[in-house]
């Protein structure tokens, strides 16, 4: 069973909609296995779902994977849950493109063949929510849009011209959400404040869940989650199968164990790519570089993911000898793959939003810097070096995401970058300093298993 949460656009409250929904169908069957979704590179949104429904969210990225798997993904995870729910990205159409709907939510629900709820941001609007419904359910015939929730209602004055606008439409109206202020999830400067930092996460959620239960037409709702089978592939798109790309060989039978840095600071890792690291056979092994004096014993290699080091840099910096710790196993050569926030940890320095300057590893001699600007988009990165993961002349595709830059880049930078349509000029970027890749753009592994391989061989021989 299985629905796509969507929005008009951004912030019309799409999360609030999906974590809702997610937390009433937890409560109405404790024991029933509820699966989501998230379309795009998000990070933070799947930890509430996780949260929630105590399993890991999964991506949904064809670009980042392919439109394969996608596919192969939904197939696989939803297959035993009693409810899957999707949440979407931006507005329904929004994606990598303003020429098609690549990436984006309406993409996903094409390739699932999965009815799409729309959630519509009804404050300063009466009847032309109509006119935006009746755009929204046109505009691609290829979309079934099973019906709508209204957010944002005022009051049943209010509601009552909403209803009366939609009724020629006939198009469902699957729930209604109140103008309220008691649910609010704060944010920062990458978006939500993600979960292990938030003292009032369960009083959010039990107000998410009331949310739920009672502003939703179960009754409208529950049949619309049936599942249909997967529409098969168009000529022409990425993929011939319906089977995840299996790595080609085990490489941890004889105790491969890679420390992978996960706290506050870092937390920016996909379920996917955990997944491969084992069906290769490497134990990850936790350790935090905010409270952990040494990293782990009898490791082969570092795994730093993502995530908000700038917030917690002054803990970081403070943990002199864990960052010693790092900066002697990496000299003594040991492989190392560190993307975004972790390339920041091992810079020799990062200074915050308020001008304060705090020690890192220093194995990459420049200093990650915090500024307004934010920057982010698909990336299709070429190699221009040799790396654990990558070899020279080798094509991939990641994603960017932060608002730190580096004060010097490297005299041999690790990849070229362009966007995923732009031919706007991007820098040269990412470090191959000793044995280790660097860079701000994270990848996924599922559909590039083969880059995994390559490090885990690395940590296996060193």
């Amino acid at each position: 069973m299985a629905i796509i949460i969507a929005g008009e656009r951004s912030g019309v409250g799409k999360t609030t909609a999906t974590l809702a929904l997610l937390a009433a169908l937890k409560a109405r069957s404790p024991s029933n296995k509820v699966q989501s979704f998230k379309v795009g590179p998000d990070y933070i949104d799947p930890m509430f779902h996780s949260y929630i429904t105590g399993l890991p969210c999964r991506n949904l990225d064809p670009v980042l994977t392919s439109e394969d798997y996608v596919r192969s993904c939904f197939a696989k995870h939803s297959r035993n849950a009693a409810y899957s729910l999707i949440e979407g990205v931006m507005g329904l159409f929004d994606g990598a493109t303003g020429k098609d709907d690549t990436a984006s939510t309406a993409h996903i629900a094409r390739l699932l063949n999965v009815p799409v709820v729309l959630i519509l941001n009804c404050a300063s609007t009466s009847r032309s929510v109509a006119a935006i419904a009746h755009g929204y359910r046109t505009f691609d015939p290829r979309i079934q849009i099973a019906g709508v929730v209204l957010n944002r209602v005022g009051s049943d004055r209010h509601l009552e011209l909403l209803t009366q606008a939609l009724e020629p439409l006939n198009i469902p109206v699957l729930g209604v959400l109140p103008r309220q202020d008691n649910i609010s999830i704060p944010d920062r400067h990458l978006g939500l404040i993600p979960t292990a930092e938030m003292s009032d996460l369960v009083g959010i959620i039990e107000r998410l869940e009331h949310l739920g239960k009672n502003c939703f037409d179960w009754e409208k709702l529950l049949p619309l989650m049936g599942i249909s089978p997967p529409q098969p592939l168009s000529h022409g798109e990425r993929g011939v199968t319906l089977t995840p790309p299996l790595p080609q060989e085990r490489l941890g039978d004889e105790g491969l164990r890679i420390a992978i840095a996960h706290d506050r600071a870092f937390s920016f890792y996909y379920a996917d790519n955990l997944d491969v690291f084992r069906e290769m056979g490497a134990e990850l092994v936790p350790w935090s570089p905010i409270s952990d004096h040494q990293l782990p014993e009898n490791i082969q290699g570092l795994y730093f993911g993502g995530g908000f080091p700038e917030v917690f840099a002054n803990e970081l910096s403070e943990n002199k000898t864990a960052r010693e710790s790092v900066h002697k196993a990496i000299i003594s050569g040991i492989p190392t793959y560190a993307e975004c926030g972790g390339l920041m940890y091992l810079c020799d320095r990062i200074v915050n939003f308020e001008d304060q300057s705090f020690p890192m590893v220093n194995i990459l001699p420049t200093t990650a810097k915090m500024g307004k600007r934010l920057i982010l988009g698909y990336r299709k990165a070429i190699a221009l070096e040799d790396s654990p993961l990558v070899q020279k002349g080798e094509l991939i595709w990641g994603h960017e995401f932060h608002r730190s830059s580096l004060t010097e880049n490297s005299d041999r930078p690790l990849y070229s970058l362009q966007g995923y349509v732009s031919h706007l000029p991007y820098p040269y970027e990412g470090w191959q300093n000793y044995q280790v890749h660097a860079s701000y753009t994270h990848l996924h592994f599922g559909a590039q298993t083969h880059l995994l391989e390559r490090f885990l061989k690395k940590c296996h021989n060193q």
